[in-house]
């Protein structure tokens, strides 16, 4: 018989906002990639354009949480655990990336359906073995290949995210073990960096300094209100962001100064594991994830089938649309069962 399992609490409100924001993913990849897009957007055409132009922003949002919880599980009071880093890492890419190669083989099936139906620039090319190694590696971005999903960059950048942050602060604790609050100065000088000069340089956006700003507000936001020290926090946070924005306003820094204010506040007033307790929404939060990764195989092929055969009218296209949108909703369902929860003990048994 296999020993029980302790199921960590669910964090209502990081649900919340997970589920909004993977769903805001999927319906901007929907709006804008065609061919089906192309057709309903004339029913609506200020909310296609708004979708397809904006609500990738929500990824900022998966941005500061991942910060929030690498802080937690990291260094939940500001220095390093004891546990072997290289150890640490393993098991975060193990996390990461056995529902990734799912996903990855999916989005290879996916495609070559797609192109057997209809000549379309969104669908990828058949991909090269050195692209599929490059992508397993989750270096495909910084090697110049082109990705095999939309979306499959952050995967990478989450990777180096959590990779910076255990550097930093294992370096923090071996340079400065007799500094408390080494490991945090040091985060909050990163943070700076990225604020002010890497992430306003596109050229450095398949590195995690490009966006370790947002992640490091969430860590930040997560120490601050450990510690109880959360006007300390916030003010600071509101300060780096604020003056970042005043020298070069960029909505993507202030949306993920909401989250991380969000998320303090939420935990300082004890509300983060308890509100909302809306099952939908915990539901997508759990999934999101899965929904991150199967989502664009799955609209490319419900894109190109109704392309190939139904009339091309707007209420059929967005027919396929609404079709698309639950339909990676429920494949997501499926990988979040079947992979994801399978690689969470795969990646707290490996050595």
């Amino acid at each position: 018989m296999n020993a029980a399992r302790s199921v960590p609490q669910r964090l209502h409100f990081i649900d919340a906002i997970k589920a909004i924001a993977s769903q805001l993913i999927v319906l901007h990849h929907l709006a804008f990639y065609g061919p089906m897009s192309d057709y309903a957007r004339t029913l609506s055409p200020g909310l296609f354009s708004w979708l397809s132009q904006h609500a990738r922003i929500a990824v900022q949002a998966f941005l500061v949480i991942g910060g929030f919880l690498a802080a937690q599980a990291l260094a939940c009071d500001g220095r390093l655990t004891d546990k072997p880093p290289g150890q640490i890492l393993w098991r975060r890419y193990l996390k990461l990336a056995i529902p990734y190669f799912f996903a990855l083989a999916l989005a290879i099936a996916a495609s070559g359906i797609a192109r057997s139906l209809i000549m379309h620039e969104s669908i990828p090319p058949a991909p090269t073995l050195a692209q599929v190694v490059a992508h397993m590696l989750l270096l495909q971005s910084i090697l110049g290949f082109d990705g095999l999903s939309a979306g499959v960059w952050y995967i990478a950048i989450d990777f180096q995210l959590y990779a910076l942050l255990l550097i930093v602060l294992w370096l923090a604790r071996r340079i400065f073990p007799a500094v408390e609050n080494a490991g945090l100065v040091c985060v909050i000088t990163l943070i700076a960096a990225s604020l002010f000069h890497f992430n306003r340089n596109p050229a450095w956006d398949n590195w995690a300094i490009y966006f370790i700003g947002a992640y490091g507000l969430g860590a930040i936001a997560y120490w601050g209100t450990r510690r109880n020290h959360v006007a300390w926090w916030a003010l600071l946070a509101v300060a780096m962001a604020a003056t970042a924005l005043i020298i070069d306003f960029r909505s993507r820094i202030l949306v993920a100064l909401i989250v991380a204010l969000a998320l303090g506040l939420s935990r300082s007033l004890g509300f983060i594991a308890t509100w909302p307790r809306l099952r939908i929404l915990g539901w997508l939060g759990q999934i999101s994830y899965s929904v991150f990764l199967v989502h664009f195989p799955v609209c490319l092929v419900i894109n190109a089938v109704f392309e190939r055969f139904p009339p091309h009218t707007p209420n059929i296209e967005l027919a396929g649309i609404l079709t698309a949108w639950f339909a990676s909703i429920g494949a997501g369902a499926v990988m979040h069962h079947y992979a994801e929860r399978w690689s969470q003990p795969a990646a707290s048994s490996a050595k």
